[in-house]
């Protein structure tokens, strides 16, 4: 089987798969990275929504294969590393206002609502409505009340 390397939350990882299984299989199902969730498999629902050199992505989407040796892929469980703290502006945001009800969605939300924060800052402005209006991960539980209010609160904490 084709080797594959990447770094994985910071850290160098290789695994021995073939080249056409998607990310999310492997994060999940070979590394045991849980936090990405399998929604629909399209990249349509974005419940795996995890960061690859800093952009959203969605990993059910993407072989492997696709992946080099230099992309760094950011999931949820290395958010809070990126900050050097125990839990990411964004995380404590969503525990502030109560966002989550199943939480299912909730890893790829505040995936997306980083990135999100972070292309508002690299064109050098703040968060606004209609970047918000841009997030379509799907939220079954329909918080979607909540999640705004958390990114915008997240977006003043970092």
């Amino acid at each position: 089987m084709p080797e594959h390397t990447f770094i994985l939350n910071g850290k160098r990882v290789t695994v021995d798969i073939e080249d056409d299984v998607r990310l999310l299989w492997v994060l999940r199902d070979v590394l045991g990275i849980t936090g990405p969730k399998y929604g629909c498999g399209l990249g349509v629902c974005q419940a795996c929504t995890s960061h690859v050199n800093g952009k959203a992505f969605n990993p059910c989407s993407v072989p492997v294969k696709d992946i080099g040796p230099d992309d760094e892929i950011t999931t949820i469980e290395g958010l809070p590393a990126t900050v050097n703290k125990d839990l990411h502006p964004m995380q404590e945001a969503w525990l502030e206002h109560d966002v989550a009800q199943c939480g299912y969605c909730q890893p790829g939300q505040i995936m997306t609502a980083v990135a999100k924060v972070r292309q508002a800052r690299e064109q050098n402005r703040e968060i606004t409505e209609a970047d918000l209006d841009e997030i379509r991960n799907v939220c079954r539980c329909g918080t979607y009340h909540r999640i705004r209010e958390a990114i915008l609160a997240g977006a003043t904490k970092y």
